[in-house]
């Protein structure tokens, strides 16, 4: 389960919870990005859990960074952005 909150208009806590554990996570968005990926049409939150999917079809909880701009997901993942347009 991914549980996503509103810390300030571009700071989000996350907690990601799997087979009895949990891990928490600070991701920061910024309006721009936002606006680039997803042109208003979810919510941030909804676009945060949606890259967490993303990350979680990747990797493991455990290996995603604990603080992290969004932005920083398209270099280590070069088809982020066409995926979470998608």
């Amino acid at each position: 389960m991914i549980e996503v909150s509103r810390k300030s208009e571009q700071e989000f806590a996350v907690v990601v919870t799997e087979r009895g554990s949990k891990t928490k996570h600070v991701v920061t968005l910024d309006d721009e990005y936002y606006q680039n990926l997803r042109a208003g049409k979810i919510t941030k939150e909804e676009l945060i859990k949606r890259s967490f999917e993303f990350l979680l079809a990747r990797e493991s909880k455990e290996s995603i960074l604990t603080a992290f701009n969004l932005r920083i997901i398209k270099k280590y993942f070069p088809e982020y952005e066409s995926k979470i347009r998608a």
